[in-house]
């Protein structure tokens, strides 16, 4: 059904690039003409940069072409694009109305062999179709379609690699676009990283900073009360056995040391334990992700499992991790209220810790729906370690 699809698909499209293609016949010559008056190349310009975005977005969606700039190209590059897919436009659209003909040919053939009904052939008089007049158009007919087919396959192809070649971006264009790129990731780890001191911070001075000082406070009146230095002493104890806890708990949310030892899926077992309500996990990984991929992967987890709990009033929280066309893919989804805000804190912090490893993450909330947090991981480095699958 998929390849049915795609096939009718890459037909629609070949079709409507064949008509996209008369319109701009009709529009080069006069660009031509009018790119000799300095007046007119604005004008010229803006309509070759529209045609071209209009291609641009008929190939990449109909006939799954890629390779092409986000940024309007310049009009010469844009009217080149526009002149050299003529002649792969029209050899598309006459390979589509063969292969349309045709096939009301066969139809129109079959039914005048099924029903009876005189057809005329070559002219009349009308004659009785036989089953000797269906073979042998059947036998011309399916190498034609071959032909046709082939031909349609060749023309798409034909059309992704002129989009490639002369829309994409030149080496200037990919470097200011890379620079863009890196400048906005380094804004991405600057803040993340402030983030992740501030709530460092605040985990210290609001947990185990107080249980010192509790500590203290009950050591310095056992010393003041001899008399009952061994209760006192007792409740220290308990104290310091409390922050030590609260201590591993800031190390374990700063970074698990199973995300080295044991990998991304027990590193993601250790949130669900730790869960205040059930979490159901599926990792399902041929290779062991690297080590960065591998700490956003496990930071957006856990918070979204944290958000789920203290805001969502969910029930029940689905963590899945695939690998998906090299790349890491980490869906949290809860049954909980939804109407979670993706600019709010939380998630703001989150967009910037994927942000900083190149990915991207997109947040559905509707109200009363629960609600799907989804982070799309580049995997850079090649891993080698194979990891059974794991469900928790």
């Amino acid at each position: 059904m998929t390849t049915i699809v795609r096939a009718a698909r890459a037909g629609g499209g070949l079709a409507l690039g064949a008509l996209t293609a008369a319109a701009h016949v009709l529009l080069l010559l006069p660009a031509a003409i009018a790119l000799l008056v300095p007046a007119a190349r604005p004008s010229v310009a803006a309509a070759a940069n529209l045609l071209a975005g209009v291609e641009r977005s008929r190939v990449t969606t109909w006939l799954g072409g890629v390779g092409a700039a986000a940024a309007a190209p310049s009009a010469p590059r844009a009217l080149r694009y526009l002149g050299a897919r003529l002649p792969v436009a029209f050899l598309g659209g006459i390979v589509i109305a063969l292969l349309v003909g045709g096939t009301g040919f066969a139809i129109t053939l079959l039914w005048s062999w099924i029903s009876g009904t005189p057809w005329v052939l070559d002219g009349p008089p009308a004659a009785v179709v036989t089953g000797e007049i269906v073979l042998y158009y059947a036998a011309s007919g399916v190498v034609l379609l071959y032909l046709g087919i082939a031909g349609a396959a060749v023309a798409v192809r034909w059309e992704r690699a002129l989009l490639a070649r002369l829309l994409a971006p030149s080496r200037e264009e990919q470097l200011t676009q890379r620079v863009a790129e890196l400048a906005s990731t380094r804004d991405a780890v600057v803040a993340a990283v402030d983030d992740e001191r501030r709530r460092i911070e605040r985990d210290l001075h609001d947990g185990v900073q107080q249980r010192l000082v509790a500590l203290g406070m009950l050591l310095g009146r056992a010393r003041r009360h001899p008399d009952r230095a061994a209760e006192l002493v007792a409740q220290a104890h308990e104290e310091a056995q409390r922050a030590l806890v609260e201590l591993r708990d800031v190390s374990w949310r700063v970074y698990p040391a199973a995300l080295d030892t044991e990998g991304l899926a027990a590193a993601l077992e250790s949130v669900a334990e730790r869960a205040p309500l059930p979490v159901r996990i599926t990792c399902t990984l041929a290779t062991e992700p690297p080590a960065a991929v591998r700490a956003a992967a496990w930071f957006v987890a856990c918070e979204a499992v944290t958000n789920a709990a203290k805001h969502s009033g969910a029930t029940a929280v689905t963590i899945e991790v695939g690998a998906m066309a090299s790349a890491l893919h980490v869906s949290i989804r809860d049954d909980g209220c939804g109407g979670a805000d993706p600019a709010g804190t939380g998630l703001a912090g989150l967009a910037r810790r994927v942000a900083a490893v190149d990915g991207e993450l997109t947040v559905e909330s509707p109200p009363g729906a629960g609600t799907l947090i989804a982070a799309h991981l580049p995997v850079v480095e090649p891993a080698h370690a194979v990891l059974p699958e794991r469900t928790a």
